[in-house]
Parts: C-alpha cells; structure tokens; sequence
C-alpha cells in the first residue's frame, strides 16, 4: 500500500456524493415540472429549477459566459483540492472528508454545467415567509463540507495531538 493510500482513501466520499446526486437530478427532471412547487413538508418543498450561474444565482443572467468560467474553475478547484488531500498527513481525517464532500459537490455540479450548461436545483427550504435559494445534494456536500473544514480548521479535530 502506497504511503498516499490512508489520505485519498476518503474520495469515495467524492464519488458517493456524486452518484447521489446525478442519480437524484434526474429522478426530480424525471417527476417535477419547472418552477411548480411540490410541498413535502413545511418549509421544505420539492422545486425543480435551472441555474446557469454560480452561488445564489450569482452571474446567472450573464449571457452565457459564466458557464465557461464556472467550468474553468470547478476543474482547477477539483485538481488543487486532490492534490491537497494528497498533502494532508495521515491523521488528518476530519480535513480529508470534509475535503471530499466539496470535491464530490464541485464535480456533480461540474457535470451538469459541462453537459447540460446549467445546473439542476430542485431542493427548496423556507425560512419562515423566505425562500432559501433551491439546491441540490452537491450544493449540500459542498457546504456541509465547508463547515467541517472550517471547523477542523479551528479545532484541530481529527489530527493526532503530536502535530
């Protein structure tokens, strides 16, 4: 076993975010009309949507370029992203995971950008009267994967008390 083996190992979390979240873009195109709401619980709603820009929409009216750019970046962050969990030492385990899910997410939504120009949102949550801007389970990967990054970050959790 290589000595990079025990840090990549966490890229099945990579993948796992990826097949879920393909699988689960098509089943919402599949079962639900564009911008037609679907209510599943309070504050939480099935809501199929397009988004051609970045976070929160962001860019998303910007006559097409964007994609390319969003595209650009999403490889160079996947490419800087492996090699860092690359770099990671060993017990580091808490910033590889947490790196992985923002891998799997960047790459799902890379994905659709490539092959569709858009990417597939369909997961809407209210807070109160507000709706938060639709989603998808890369979207969730990636900020879940924020979180714990930031948190390992500050913490020091999973890394070994010799470091």
């Amino acid at each position: 076993m290589s000595a990079a083996s025990p840090k990549i190992k966490w890229l099945w979390a990579s993948l796992l975010v990826v097949v879920l979240d393909q699988a689960s873009k098509q089943i919402a195109e599949a079962q639900l009309t564009p911008h037609q709401p679907v209510n599943l619980f309070p504050y939480f709603d099935w809501y199929l949507t397009y988004n051609t820009g970045a976070a929160f929409s962001f860019l998303a009216d910007a006559g097409g370029w964007q994609r390319w750019l969003f595209t650009a970046i999403a490889i160079i962050m996947s490419i800087l992203i492996v090699q860092w969990i690359r770099q990671l030492p060993a017990e580091d385990t808490l910033t590889a995971v947490s790196l992985s899910l923002i891998l799997g997410g960047a790459i799902g939504n890379l994905i659709d950008r490539i092959y569709l120009g858009h990417v597939i949102d369909y997961i809407q949550v209210w807070l109160g009267s507000y709706p938060f801007p639709a989603f998808n389970i890369a979207d969730a990967a990636i900020s879940v994967g924020a979180v714990l990054l930031i948190l390992s970050s500050f913490s020091g959790l999973g890394k070994s008390a010799t470091e």
